[in-house]
């Protein structure tokens, strides 16, 4: 049996490698080659692409915007889990993973049934001159619905693994709840926010189908990074589509290396907690 063991690890290794080439790095691979295959000069025009540069401005301002907001929710979201049991506590949990669960397209067309001009809202809207639909606050909406969980989801559990010891013996010795949340809390979750927050941000910067429903696809408008490349694939502007998938991944790969280095400093801070 112990023969055996080192031919399952192997094996198992082999698969998983094989498992993410297929369907990772050969990808990337592709991509980089048909940037390379059509020069640095093709590139950089297409990167000057005035409906590009709107693009990734409005993929970054909506990113801006939905961080702090699903940041503080989730916060709220996840203390209240924690340290509170109330009817329909199971409830509310179930509902911070809908977005995980419900279709993109979904989400956009609920959105749209609230907030378009047929919409439940749409005629208060109507007389306050605020638009929803096709604009910056559905893109925002959208975004920010689908990238709710993941600061919740990341500061839950490590709410309920400290307990409530440190905080009980701060507010003994006269602390205010401002100064145990900011003194006490916070250090002991930030990693978890941090990773909630980076994880929000991948999400934010990549969604397409909430956002293809509510924004219109407008050039110049209302289209977003990913909308954007769909959009100039399709009409055979390949090295448009092309340049802004590198930007996309660039970003991507720009989230992932500060997802490693909080793991590898969240892991050298618990080190020198137990030693």
């Amino acid at each position: 049996m112990n023969n055996n063991k080192p031919f399952v690890k192997n094996l198992l290794i082999t698969i998983v490698l094989s498992f993410l080439a297929l369907m990772i790095y050969l990808p990337l691979a592709a991509l980089g080659q048909e940037i390379i295959k059509g020069g640095w000069s093709t590139l950089a025009k297409a990167l000057t692409d005035r409906n590009f540069q709107n693009a990734c401005w409005l993929t970054i301002l909506t990113t801006l915007i939905v961080l702090p907001i699903n940041t503080i929710f989730g916060l709220c979201t996840a203390w209240i889990i924690a340290r509170n049991r109330f009817p329909g506590r199971t409830l509310l949990i179930t509902l911070i993973d809908l977005p995980f669960s419900i279709s993109p397209v979904v989400v956009g067309l609920m959105l749209v049934l609230l907030y378009g001009r047929q919409g439940w809202f749409g005629n208060f809207l109507q007389s306050i001159n605020f638009q929803v639909i096709f604009s910056l606050p559905g893109i925002v909406l959208a975004t920010a619905f689908v990238s709710m969980p993941f600061v919740a989801r990341e500061v839950m559990p490590i709410l309920e693994e400290i307990g409530k010891a440190e905080e009980e013996a701060a507010q003994t010795l006269g602390a205010n709840s401002w100064q145990i949340f900011w003194y006490v809390t916070v250090p002991n979750i930030r990693w978890g926010i941090l990773y909630g927050v980076l994880l929000t941000n991948a999400r934010a910067m990549g969604e397409f189908g909430t956002v293809s429903v509510i924004s219109g696809n407008i050039g110049g408008k209302t289209q977003t990074l990913t909308l954007f490349i769909e959009d100039v694939y399709l009409n055979y502007q390949t090295a448009e589509a092309f340049a802004a998938s590198f930007v996309l991944a660039l970003l991507a790969l720009l989230t992932l290396l500060l997802k490693e280095l909080l793991e590898h400093r969240s892991g050298n801070t618990n080190k020198g907690r137990i030693h």
